[in-house]
């Protein structure tokens, strides 16, 4: 695996409280890394770590397989969930000063942000106040300000709260657009429709500890335990015996339009699953044999909860 970041055994602790403990991940480059945990669980320490913000009590951060030092922030764009924009100054003098800040020369950052303001359709309030902005505008703004200056790595924290459905989707086109021209993107979010839309890989925070890391793909397959939605039409004791010693039954049997039965089952292993297949094809009649993937809500609360 190509990883740009990599954090090895973080840890951190303010007064009376342990923000991260032992925390160790990696972050493949060219992907959309979702950075998942409930309110307190240290993904906002995690992030100001990577930023520069704070430093761990233990553990390392690594950029590029070099341990991260301050000029590195300079490849870094991190848009914080709570938005600092100067209400007083006009919307194009404010992103033009937080361009020069990440070392962008007057005329290019100029022409970079005109080319994102009318690419997000707002070149209008180039001249406008802040203040003037609504929550959703001043949110593009930030964005803008985020993504300006190309950083290799962007880093979002909750990047569409504010944002109605359309905006939202197209904030979610421009996410994708920048890892497709090669940056790799930190996603941290409680919205978990997002994170099966948009992230290739996630990990997991809770209470301090990184419980669960993986790519969205086989996290969902792993928790899904090789379930199945089973449509058929015939006697169910037939049913039951051809799956016998292959799975078994989970729940009752419904009986649906049509004349059809549903049944959930469990099957043993992988290899045993064209088997049931074939079986039942004897002794019933299929009409379909549906893999039971778990949505990344449910994962989510059996992870936390501890029954995952």
């Amino acid at each position: 695996m190509d990883t740009i970041l990599k954090i090895e055994h973080v840890s951190k602790a303010f007064t009376g409280h342990q923000a991260l403990d032992d925390v160790s991940l990696e972050i493949p480059r060219g992907s959309i890394y979702g950075l998942l945990g409930p309110n307190g669980a240290g993904k906002t320490t995690l992030i100001r770590i990577i930023n520069r913000i704070t430093i761990p009590d233990n553990g390392k951060v690594f950029l590029d397989g070099k341990e991260i030092a301050t000029e590195d922030i300079y490849h870094i764009g991190y848009m914080p969930e709570e938005r600092g924009l100067y209400k007083k100054m006009k919307v194009g003098d404010q992103a033009m000063f937080f361009a020069q800040l990440k070392g962008m020369k007057k005329a290019d950052a100029e022409k970079r942000l005109k080319w994102w303001f009318e690419r997000l359709e707002i070149s209008d309030w180039w001249d406008k106040k802040i203040e003037d902005l609504s929550k959703g505008m001043a949110q593009k703004i930030q964005f803008i300000s985020t993504v300006v200056h190309e950083p290799k790595l962007l880093i979002f924290d909750e990047p569409f709260s504010g944002f109605d459905p359309i905006n939202a989707d197209l904030l979610k086109r421009e996410i994708l657009g920048l890892r497709d021209r090669g940056a790799t993107v930190i996603f941290s979010t409680h919205n978990m429709a997002s994170v099966e839309e948009i992230c290739d890989d996630i990990t997991l925070i809770n209470k301090s500890r990184n419980i669960l890391s993986g790519t969205v793909d086989e996290i969902r397959r792993k928790a899904g335990g090789n379930t199945f939605q089973v449509v058929f039409n015939g006697d169910i004791e037939a049913f039951n015996a051809a799956i016998q010693g292959i799975g078994t039954t989970i729940d009752e049997p419904e009986g649906i339009i049509g004349g059809y039965t549903q049944q959930k089952i469990h099957i043993q292993e992988d290899s045993n699953v064209q088997q049931a297949i074939a079986s039942l094809n004897q002794a019933c009649r299929l009409r379909s044999f549906q893999e039971i993937v778990p949505s990344m809500n449910d994962i989510f609360i059996r992870a936390v909860n501890g029954t995952l």
